[in-house]
């Protein structure tokens, strides 16, 4: 995966290790980076900011004469990426959900169809409760798409936890506060809402997800994007963003990202979290999101 970021990576350390490092030199080369970093997914703020970092820190500069230009390169990207995760809120979703004094601890997933939201919520049910032992309860607030109750009710059954639902076109809010106390009657640790994949540019379904928020006070709202979307997924961050207080990300498909950019440029944009990474279509495939790993992948 990345290997799109990882090529454009290579072969600037590759012209910057064979050149003159003069800026009439430099600009050629940091040019063709910048392009390339965008090509795969980077933004436009980010790939712009490496590449003024990167020629700041080599541009008429005196190197010891067994200097290796490249690993210079690549401490450009590591510090970004720590700057990056400096200015991220710090969310331990699991001290939470186990900290909070009177249960249940209510999770809100939102999201557009295709993005894996309803796999998503599966996959972080199985993880709360085989590896934290949480006792979890799904709720089927997307009453619009065809087939979506059956899809999480299957999940359910699969992962033998309980859930909620209602018919369709009954009000997502009051599935939402059914599960919510339904859950608290039962002292069920964590409720997650799947909802509808309402598209950012919808008012009426933004309001109704506005309303959902609203009533149900969530601990945590979670917002599901598309690693293979490309800029669209700083799009959504952006629109959704404006009308509902998102927590964090669940990036999926990022096995099959072979660009790379979504999830550098996403943190980066919005200064919000990514919690975790989808990166295969088994429940287990669901891992957590942080530095070493997103410099592992860029750089190696």
């Amino acid at each position: 995966m990345f290997n799109g970021i990882k090529k454009a990576i290579s072969k600037v350390k590759e012209k910057i290790t064979t050149t003159t490092l003069e800026e009439k030199d430099l600009d050629k080369a940091l040019w063709e980076f910048e392009i390339n970093l965008v090509e795969n997914n980077v933004s436009e703020e980010v790939a712009r900011k490496l590449t003024e970092n990167i020629k700041s820190a080599l541009l008429n500069k005196k190197f010891p004469r067994f200097t290796k230009i490249d690993e210079v390169v690549d401490n450009m990207f590591k510090n970004l990426i720590d700057e990056t995760f400096q200015q991220l809120p710090k969310y331990d979703l699991i001290k939470m959900i186990k900290d909070k004094q009177e249960k249940p601890f209510v999770i809100v997933f939102i999201g557009i169809n295709g993005n894996g939201k309803t796999t998503s919520i599966a996959k972080l049910c199985y993880k709360l409760k085989n590896e934290h032992n949480l006792k979890c309860l799904l709720a089927c607030s997307d009453t619009f798409r065809a087939g979506a109750i059956e899809q999480l009710e299957k999940h359910a059954k699969n992962l033998n936890v309980e859930y909620v639902k209602h018919k369709y076109g009954a009000s997502p809010t009051a599935v939402a506060y059914s599960a919510v106390e339904y859950a608290y009657n039962k002292k069920i640790d964590v409720v997650l809402i799947d909802t509808a994949g309402r598209m950012q540019t919808d008012k009426n379904l933004v309001d109704e997800m506005k309303k959902l928020i609203k009533v149900i006070e969530p601990d945590f709202v979670i917002l599901v994007v598309d690693s293979l979307s490309g800029n669209d997924a700083y799009y959504q961050a952006e629109i959704f963003g404006k009308e509902i207080p998102i927590h964090g990300y669940i990036v999926t498909k990022v096995d099959a990202d072979e660009k790379g950019g979504v999830p550098l440029s996403l943190i980066y944009a919005t200064k919000k979290p990514i919690l975790y990474l989808g990166i295969g279509t088994g429940y287990e495939d669901l891992i957590e999101m942080d530095k070493e790993w997103l410099l592992k992948n860029i750089l190696k």
